[in-house]
């Protein structure tokens, strides 16, 4: 039996026969199941999902007559009991959520745009509609497989410039701009679309169009891979290169991370509204690419740092890290094209820890050069402190307080005079800087609009938040964060067992 949950739930036997699993619980119950196939889901779990926080009198009988409808429809066997669950005997291949993820997975990392693409097709193609479409409220971990699906599809699409199909791409890419104007990576597949074409005169007034409508709408400029393409397009190599026109590889982490070109650094340095690009002590320019590949995310403070001490408030981390490489990298893929990027995932996840080890990674080669600042917001219990918590922790404010009430915060600022967020805006107004916005999800409209403030009004920062939902600020970029790996999981377990009992190792038990 094999499980559909990209759009309504369906079940289809292994000759391709669908079966009937009507009405929306019997859908929702299904879909919870097959989302987790294998685990025993707990049943308080299954009836939060199924009737969205609002159980019926008696919930354990409703959800075991529920779970007996679903055993006639699928078979007895498919759905098992547990102590305190149920699960769905499946494996994560007989669901195609999973088959999704591992053909967009095996896509980005073939060097082989033609194999690429193939892929990609056939993961997409495995959409029908929403993810967890069945579910009453889908919630983050629906946001989390949109995110995938949209670097699936532009990673598709940069494959397509890649094999030269540049004129039969631009249909897509024009609506999903349409539908997506602040999307840079996707304004910035159109625009290489239109000039692989042969229409370089479209593509500088298409990249005009994106500078315009990023004026209005966010107060601020292209980031660095619109405005080096734009020096692109201003500057054609001749010679420079062996094609004219290098198309995007879709294996480099997205569809707009293009290799390393020298006029990169500089096309970034040379805008009216940047700072001046600083050299690097070893004679490349300055700030890299901050999606450049990071070899280095291991333990933190492992190892002798060639790299001057950065601004910022970051603190040295005591303990081993491991397993997160991958991540890393992708995260500053995300930094290099999004301005705010939103680690997405529950609580224990370990989003904190890997939004510190991944700002640091990239902000070792110059990427920030006003520092990395951590704002906690955790222990900020009204919203209104959320801008207070944010200006003492880049050292904004003129009194530094210990042990300080809310009260004590918000009378700080009265004394100070002007609004918390406008006297944080002109902190940052000049300066280029990453903010690490912390636990965002319970003072998640106050976190969203510091967020969408700060970007308006501050064109060099970006921000790097962490909650269990989106912001829903324009232009955020959402990164999953999945669990480890089992053996990467295990050997945490073992690092953090010695550390509190010498001689634990996870074999003994």
């Amino acid at each position: 039996m094999r499980y559909a949950i990209l759009g309504t739930a369906q079940a289809i036997h292994d000759d391709g026969t669908p079966v009937g699993v009507g009405g929306a619980r019997l859908r929702a119950l299904l879909t919870a199941l097959a989302l987790r196939p294998g685990r025993v889901v707990p049943t308080a779990l299954l009836v939060a999902e199924v009737w969205d926080g609002v159980p019926p009198a008696d919930a354990p009988a409703a959800l075991q007559a529920l779970v007996a409808r679903l055993r006639r429809a699928v078979g007895h066997a498919a759905v098992r009991s547990a102590e305190g669950g149920y699960q769905l005997a499946a494996d994560r291949e007989d669901v195609d959520l999973y088959r999704f993820e591992r053909l967009a997975r095996a896509a980005a990392e073939t060097r082989d745009p033609a194999e690429a693409a193939a892929r990609y097709e056939e993961a997409l193609a495995l959409w029908r509609g929403p993810a967890l479409a069945d579910l009453p409220d889908p919630g983050a971990e629906s946001a989390r497989w949109e995110a995938v699906r949209t670097d699936a599809r532009r990673g598709r699409l940069a494959a397509a410039l890649a094999l030269g199909q540049a004129e039969q791409a631009l249909p897509e890419l024009t609506a999903l701009c349409a539908r997506q104007p602040l999307d840079e990576p996707l304004q910035a597949l159109r625009i290489r679309a239109l000039r692989d074409a042969g229409r370089p005169s479209e593509a500088l007034a298409a990249y005009d169009a994106v500078r315009r409508d990023l004026a209005a709408r966010l107060g601020t400029d292209p980031g660095p891979a619109l405005r080096a393409l734009h020096t692109e397009l201003l500057n054609p190599p001749a010679a420079a290169a062996p094609h004219p026109h290098p198309a995007p590889h879709p294996a480099d982490a997205g569809p707009v991370a293009q290799p390393a070109r020298p006029e990169q650094g500089s096309a970034a340095g040379s805008h009216p509204d940047e700072h001046p690009a600083q050299p690097h002590p070893d004679g490349h320019p300055a700030p890299p690419r901050p999606g450049a590949t990071v070899h280095a995310a291991g333990s933190a403070g492992s190892g002798p740092n060639p790299y001057p001490a950065p601004a910022g408030n970051l603190r040295a981390r005591l303990t081993t890290f491991v397993g997160r490489e991958d991540d890393i990298r992708v995260i500053g893929d995300d930094l290099a094209r999004a301005r705010l990027v939103t680690l997405l995932g529950p609580g224990g996840a370990g989003k904190t820890r890997l939004s510190q080890e991944a700002a640091e990674a990239h902000d070792a080669r110059g990427g920030w050069p006003d520092g990395v600042w951590f704002v906690e917001l955790a222990p900020v219990d009204d919203p209104e402190d959320v801008a207070e918590a944010a200006l003492a922790a880049l050292g904004a404010r003129e009194t530094k307080l210990r042990g300080a009430a809310a009260e004590e915060l918000r009378a700080l600022a009265d004394r100070a005079g002007g609004a918390p967020i406008d006297r944080l805006a002109e902190h940052c107004a000049r300066q280029r800087l990453l903010i690490l916005l912390d636990n965002c999800e319970h003072v998640i409209g106050a976190a969203a609009e510091l967020a969408e403030e700060l970007l308006a009004r501050c064109p060099g920062v970006q921000i790097l938040a962490t909650s269990r939902e989106p912001l829903g600020v324009p232009g955020e970029s959402l990164r999953p964060v999945e669990p480890l790996p089992d053996p990467v999981a295990l050997r945490l377990l073992a690092d953090r067992g010695a550390a509190a009992r010498p001689g634990f190792r996870t074999e003994d038990d």
